[in-house]
């Protein structure tokens, strides 16, 4: 198995985390908090904002089983790139879209693939996603952990994470775990 890690930000942690893990290939998926520089954030200070970070998830894949460009497509189906700061209802720098690599091979590859997006006009309005190095990874207090499976019945997962999943299944069904 050949394991790579990457860390994606596209609003709440909790949508990306959810659609995340169908995809066959994705190893682990944990939610937390990344991109900024203040230590030991807590959901409190980043939902709040007073902490620097942003609400992401990191993801373990298995690049023999699934493709970084798969994984960036999935992400840049379900959310959307374009909005500074915010993914609908949620506003405020800790909702940024941002992708946060550990090699530089990924970042080559994220820097073409959005290139590619925004070369076909795949959006109306440019791409915002803030694309950097990695430097450390906070995991998010264990109730945000898989946290859409836990709490399916509650009003944001159904409002919110499953119009997502949906979108997801739609046109990633190759690549859904079974």
């Amino acid at each position: 198995m050949s394991q790579q890690t990457i860390i994606l930000g596209g609003g709440g942690f909790w949508c990306i985390e959810a659609t995340m893990q169908l995809l066959r290939g994705v190893v682990r998926v944990t939610s937390g908090y990344a991109g900024g520089v203040s230590e030991n954030p807590s959901y409190a200070r980043v939902a709040y904002g007073t902490a620097d970070h942003a609400e992401v998830v990191e993801v373990i894949f298995d690049s023999e089983v699934i493709a970084l460009e798969t994984i960036l497509s999935a992400f840049f189906t379900v959310h959307d790139p374009t909005q500074l700061n915010r993914q609908g209802n949620d506003v405020g720098p800790q909702y940024r879209s941002m992708i946060l690599y550990t090699t530089d091979q990924q970042r080559i590859g994220i820097e073409k693939y959005i290139q590619e997006l925004e070369g076909a006009n795949t959006f109306h309005d440019p791409i915002v996603t803030e694309v950097k190095p990695l430097v450390q990874f906070f995991p998010a207090e264990k109730e945000h952990q898989n946290y859409y499976q836990n709490n399916r019945g509650q009003g944001y997962c159904q409002v919110i994470i499953d119009p997502k999943i949906a979108q997801l299944r739609s046109h990633f069904s190759a690549y859904l775990k079974k």
